[in-house]
């Protein structure tokens, strides 16, 4: 059954390629390739974007924090209303697809600190005797599945409504978007934070309020709250988000098409609407979705696979798309475009892949069904924000600073005991898992540092400055280790495409070392508590460096492990690189690591500030 669909998905996309004339369309006219062999995809990364993990699984765990234990947590939608951040992601126990599911909610102020999850939509009992058309199956204590791609609507009149979809799964191999499931759900969030009653919007053809737990809409006797309903209902786009669960010749939908999946859309300001699907298929439209100029074809040059693509209009006028550029879910990455159609760039948001902990049904590696902010909503700071999963196991969002900028034209001068905490890493990138978090607070003396903790056996946290390109330069940093018996703290001189050529490690015992092509060498013997100036001279074009600690050099000359041409990155990160999965890792993990939930020892390291002087 898979390869069949493999194939089918193959032959149309190139179907669809050859449907391609002269006409308007999304296109991607850059150079840029991700190379897949890296989990960054050897990509330039974006300015100062955040990645900040929200929801961590631990099946040792189960409470409300961790989603009450359940391991397979997918497909974040995300928006913004009443000065709060809403995201809403459905889960399962194990794997995809393998029911009971239900769908929680979260909220933030500010998108960095996140409420834990709390169920939005709760499992649903499907009756005994249950059947569905093209399965040869019948439910017998049996709960539904949820698998929505649309989450958040806000109303003409600011009424948020969250919807969610009850999807049937008989066994295995089932599948809950067919068309066959139950039906769409919906509820009103309120300003208060509190939720309305959970109603039906649409039926699938075997369903009806008869045998369905929950009323229709319509029965609602808030005249306002159906008035919404009936505005989602009459929006040929917003249905589109629709298409997968919806009855195949559902009337609502003005596409009909097994292949179209996952669509997002943005304005152009002519009036025209873009639309996007999974594999980077697209159209326009020029009567807001109810009809299309040509059936989807692909984006010519966009690179995707059978994974989300988000695309919207920026706060500066131009146009973004988040998405996977490679046939595997990694890298996640963005292209910027500057009249919506041709996009000209590819930069990095998140090329970091955590250990998947828990095995399961089509659990996919890496970063993942990106979304933005549904329904029109707008960011309070101007910026891109995006939620994904990460391996459908843990929910993070990305701040990605609008407008989008791939280099910096001045040397750094950060001295974080001084620097308004607001802004202190607004021009650092980070990745902040929740037991391994990057932030500015106060350290141990008082002074405000740029603090980067790990209790995380299984990830890293990591900071990371892009610099102007130099083939000199000399870089001073300080740092206090707050131990010196645990825990390690890479300190690594990148090219622009994340090749490391001089490496610095505080080790677990207590010894600063280099790296020296296969071995380490040792530089000082360094105490827990300790404040260490680092500071680092050196030249790509004879790959020597030099390193000197508290105004003493140590060590004399070394030499770059690795050739690069220049330096344009700097990165602190609490662990070894990462390299699995790749390109030839099987598909499907189906095993737990060991261990999966436990803590370790907790580390931290506390940066007081980063100097770099470009030299001629």
């Amino acid at each position: 059954m898979n390869c069949i669909y493999k194939i089918s998905i193959a032959t149309f996309i190139v179907l669809s390629s050859l449907q391609l004339t002269a006409q308007d369309t999304v296109r991607y006219i850059g150079t840029t390739l991700s190379n897949v062999d890296y989990h960054h995809g050897q990509l330039s990364p974006a300015v100062g974007v955040h990645n900040i993990q929200v929801m961590r699984a631990n099946r040792d765990i189960k409470d409300s924090t961790t989603g009450f234990g359940w391991t397979y947590n997918h497909q974040p939608l995300l928006t913004y209303w009443n000065n709060t951040f809403y995201l809403e992601y459905l889960s399962n126990p194990v794997g995809e697809h393998v029911p009971p599911g239900q769908s929680l909610l979260m909220t933030s102020k500010d998108g960095y600190h996140w409420t834990a999850p709390k169920i939005s939509f709760p499992i649903y009992k499907i009756p005994d005797g249950t059947t569905k058309e093209g399965y040869n199956g019948v439910a017998n204590n049996l709960s539904a599945v949820m698998h929505q791609r649309m989450g958040f609507y806000i109303s003409t009149k600011n009424r948020l409504l969250m919807l969610g979809y009850y999807g049937l799964v008989l066994g295995p191999h089932d599948d809950p978007n067919d068309g066959n499931g139950i039906g769409r759900v919906v509820r009103e969030i309120y300003k208060d934070g509190t939720l309305g009653p959970i109603y039906f919007i649409r039926y699938n053809h075997a369903f009806n309020e008869k045998n369905t737990a929950y009323p229709f809409f319509e029965k609602s006797r808030d005249k306002g709250f159906v008035e919404a309903c009936k505005e989602v209902l009459g929006n040929s786009l917003l249905v589109l988000q629709w298409i997968e669960e919806a009855d195949r010749n559902d009337p609502l939908l003005t596409l009909h098409n097994d292949n179209y999946k996952a669509f997002n859309f943005y304005q152009l300001p002519d009036g025209r609407t873009v639309g996007l699907w999974k594999l980077a298929l697209t159209s326009i439209s020029t009567d807001k979705g109810k009809s299309w100029l040509y059936n989807p074809v692909r984006a010519p040059h966009f690179v995707n696979s059978n994974a989300k693509i988000w695309g919207q209009r920026t706060s500066d006028g131009k146009y973004l798309t988040v998405y996977n550029p490679s046939e595997f879910r990694w890298p996640l990455a963005l292209s910027v475009s500057d009249d919506g159609l041709n996009y000209k760039n590819l930069l990095l948001v998140n090329g970091d892949i955590t250990s998947m902990r828990y095995g399961g049904n089509y659990k996919s590696y890496g970063p993942q069904y990106v979304r933005g902010l549904e329904a029109g909503a707008q960011s309070p700071d101007g910026n891109c924000w995006v939620s994904y999963s990460m391996n459908k196991e843990d929910i993070w969002v990305t701040n990605i600073p609008i407008p989008v900028k791939d280099k910096v034209d001045q040397d750094v001068n950060d001295d974080f005991t001084t620097l308004p905490a607001a802004s202190a890493l607004k021009e650092w990138n980070i990745y902040s898992p929740l037991w391994a978090p990057v932030a500015i607070e106060k350290g141990a003396d008082g002074t405000q540092v740029l603090a980067i903790k790990d209790k995380d056996p299984f990830d890293y946290g990591k900071a990371e400055h892009v610099l102007p390109a130099a083939q000199k330069m000399k870089a001073t940093f300080t740092v206090i280790p707050q131990q010196n018996d645990h825990g390690n703290l890479h300190i690594e001189f990148q090219d622009a495409k994340g090749n490391a050529g001089i490496r610095l490690v505080f080790d677990s015992t207590g010894t600063l070392i280099v790296k020296a092509g296969y071995r380490n060498r040792n530089i000082i013997k360094y105490e827990a508590g300790k404040q260490y100036e680092i500071t680092v001279s050196l030249n790509t074009t004879n790959r020597f460096y030099t390193v000197t600690v508290n105004g003493k050099q140590e060590g004399g000359n070394q030499i770059f492990f690795a050739p690069i041409e220049n330096v344009q990155r700097i990165t602190f990160r609490t662990g070894d690189i990462r390299r699995f999965p790749d390109a030839d890792t099987p598909t499907d993990q189906m095993y737990d690591l060991a261990n999966p939930g436990v803590q370790a020892k907790p580390a931290a390291y506390c940066i007081k500030s980063l100097k770099t002087k470009k030299e001629l």
